[in-house]
């Protein structure tokens, strides 16, 4: 029987195979170029290039590709094989060490948001050696960076690298004030929980709105859901095993940690996650799970959905980042410690990110802001659109203690002053677990659970790499000119306490008290939609702040406010075409002939019977007409304004458009629509209903 260790990581060129087949010289400079970000000689390269290629050809690898994530939101490669001519009319297998360094895909055609003109087709792409090569069928996919001939960068991947380092350095700045000389690098690590949805295919391909959109338009809500709360952590079906069974194998294949699976609470969903690593590679490892998600449901008849809110009336789909930040030596710095000493480091690592949150609360809305989150977030099965920190009840009694300089009565009785003779220790475990709050912590971690399951991960680490690295740096400049550390420590956080506090919450998150509270009394943002939020990227304090840390350019943060509202009119008219499409062509057409039969089985009764009233198909026809003519008004006022819509050449003005006029005649177009459905017998309606999709999968 085959063991998970022997083919774990199998298809990985990590560092297990780097050690055996690189020489000991090439191994030692490659390595430093991945831990210190020392420029790769290309001697080194072509040695690294050639071991990489004699490994993936002995593998059944012809082909390889530099894998990158431009702005569209997935993932993007152009193949090419190693085949080279040989002069006796053969071919050879070649890799060269420039060919591994850098690429050159055209990028006329991936968002810029006006970075480049369209006739500037020439991009690069660059080897991330932090990233370990993979092979995935017969291909070498080679992580790398994306910019264009200019050097605009074009990906995610870049600001994500350069939020790394700008955290690692303002942290070791930290560290060595607190005596901390050990470490040479500070790096984050996430563990990202992916939560999707599973339906036949067969279902699917009867669904143009699931295959044009990733989500249903139309459905009524069936007569069971997710009331019983039934499917949480339930048996898992034997279809669903066997997915489950092959998507592990193949994830572990390619190194990705997958640990954990189970059913989520709507019908059908599903929540895989993996165990942490560091930022960069688990952005890198989610992108490939999604696709493996996807590509493994097609091997069992199903499809594997992604978007935040297939379904309506039941939950929708996140992705739970689980965000922390350690030394590289193994120190968690959001751990609080077993010693006072390390408890005062802890803490101050704690206000650096209280204060950082609160400071870019619309920062951390941009992050997660699409069309499709926009229908989770807020909804009762994810945290509202409002940012809050819930910290538990005994870190928010030592914050309450601190900042009203008394007695902490929680695990030991003494005066809370930063001394560090007098700080206590308190537990590793500090909190219960609040799933009712954006941004919770969990005893070592955050967890950011804003993310939307179709998400690139890459976005919200960015934003709280910087604006964690930001407030690190105004602690350092602070602390570092202290002539009494401890003293001015000791301010530092009391002050933080107090400037941040209203940031805090530890209550129920879906309480409409609380976003009255959030907005009324504390003065806390609450940006409901895409369109609300994305212009905020440009407020002067973001765009200092991101370029102060060196993680974008005024214009690289420019162009990414209009591709997000360009992708959110994009996507929701497409929705709305969609709409109309399916109301005119199949649901309209569909009531009519359901209303012919009925008018024709009144017809044939009251010809045997005169005297019957046939109160039944009077009702149904009567019911099925006024909604018809509902369905009828509806579809005229959309299809008009979507003209209107795409008149609109100012991408704000489009986006508000979108947002106050198109989605609410979408609503009214699906409610006559949905009850029709209830109104109509099962076999006239043109597509497979909730019921069948969301139970469909044995």
């Amino acid at each position: 029987m085959e063991k998970v260790s022997d083919y774990f990581g199998s298809m990985v060129f990590d560092d297990r195979i780097m050690r055996a087949r690189l020489s000991g010289k090439v191994y030692e400079s490659l390595s430093k170029t991945i831990t210190e970000g020392k420029t790769l000689d290309i001697s080194v390269a072509n040695a690294v290039a050639e071991a990489m290629k004699n490994w993936a050809v002995e593998n059944g690898a012809t082909h390889f590709t530099h894998w990158f994530q431009p702005l569209t939101g997935i993932t993007a490669e152009k193949h090419d094989s190693f085949i080279s001519k040989s002069p006796d009319g053969a071919v050879i297998m070649e890799f060269s060490g420039k060919e591994l360094i850098q690429g050159e895909p055209d990028a006329s055609s991936f968002p810029s948001g006006g970075l480049r003109a369209t006739f500037e087709a020439r991009g690069y792409t660059a080897w991330d050696p932090t990233s370990y090569a993979f092979i995935k069928g017969k291909t070498l996919y080679i992580p790398t960076a994306f910019c264009s001939y200019g050097g605009q960068v074009l990906d995610k991947k870049t600001p994500l690298l350069r939020s790394m380092e700008a955290l690692s350095r303002e942290a070791i700045r930290i560290l060595r004030l607190f005596g901390r000389t050990e470490a040479k690098r500070v790096v984050s690590s996430v563990g990202p929980e992916q939560e999707y949805f599973l339906v036949t295919r067969e279902m699917y391909d009867k669904r143009p709105d699931l295959r044009f959109t990733g989500r249903t338009l139309f459905g009524a809500r069936p007569p069971k859901g997710q009331e019983l709360d039934d499917h949480y952590f339930g048996a898992i079906k034997p279809a669903v095993a066997a997915f489950m069974e092959d998507l592990n194998k193949e994830l572990w294949k390619v190194g990705i940690l997958a640990k954990t699976e189970h059913n989520e609470v709507a019908p059908a969903q599903h929540e895989l996650a993996p165990i942490y690593t560091t930022t960069n590679v688990a952005t890198d490892h989610n992108q490939l799970t999604m696709d493996i998600m996807k590509s493994v449901a097609a091997k069992h008849g199903l499809v594997c959905l992604l978007h935040e809110k297939p379904f309506a009336g039941v939950n929708g789909s996140g992705k739970h980042n689980n965000w922390s930040i350690s030394t590289d030596d193994g120190h968690n710095l959001l751990s609080p410690g077993d010693t006072p000493y390390e408890n005062a480091q802890f803490l101050l690592f704690l206000c650096a990110v209280i204060k950082a949150v609160d400071d870019y609360q619309d920062l951390l809305r941009i992050s997660v802001a699409t069309a499709g989150n926009d229908h989770r977030l807020g909804a009762n099965e994810a945290p509202p659109a409002v940012i809050s920190i819930f910290l538990g009840d005994e870190l928010n009694g030592i914050l309450e203690a601190l900042e009203e300089e008394k007695e902490y009565l929680g695990v030991k009785k003494t005066v809370m002053k930063l001394g560090v003779d007098v700080l206590p220790r308190f537990n590793r475990d500090t909190t219960d677990r609040n799933r009712t709050s954006p941004f919770a912590f969990t005893g070592n971690k955050f967890e950011f659970r804003m993310v939307g399951s179709s998400d690139s991960i890459a976005c919200a680490n960015i934003m709280l790499n910087s604006s964690v690295a930001d407030t690190l740096r105004i602690y350092a400049d602070t602390l570092e000119k202290a002539d009494d550390f401890e003293a001015t420590l000791h301010t530092l956080i009391v002050e933080t306490i107090k400037a941040h506090k209203r940031i805090i919450f530890n209550g129920n998150g879906y309480d409409d008290a609380w976003i009255h509270e959030a907005t009324e009394k504390r003065g806390l943002m609450n940006y409901r939609t895409t369109a609300d939020c994305i212009p905020h990227l440009m407020d002067e304090k973001n765009v200092e702040m991101l370029t102060r840390m060196k993680v974008y350019t005024p214009e690289e943060l420019r162009s990414r406010r209009d591709i997000i509202l360009e992708n959110y009119t994009k996507t929701i008219l497409i929705e709305a075409n969609t709409m109309v499409d399916m109301a005119r062509t199949q649901i309209a057409p569909a009531i009519e002939d359901y209303l012919s039969s009925v008018a024709k089985a009144a017809k044939a009764k009251m010809a045997v019977v005169p005297t019957l009233k046939c109160g039944y198909e009077k009702k149904i026809i009567e019911d099925l007409s006024l909604l018809l003519d509902e369905i009828t008004t509806k579809l005229d006022s959309l299809e008009a304004e979507i003209v209107t819509v795409r008149g609109v050449e100012d991408i704000i003005k489009q986006s508000e458009l979108v947002r106050d006029v198109l989605i609410p005649l979408m609503s009214e177009l699906r409610l006559p629509c949905d009850k029709a459905e209830m109104l109509t017998e099962r076999s006239y309606w043109p597509f497979p209903v909730y019921a069948d999709l969301l139970f469909g999968v044995k």
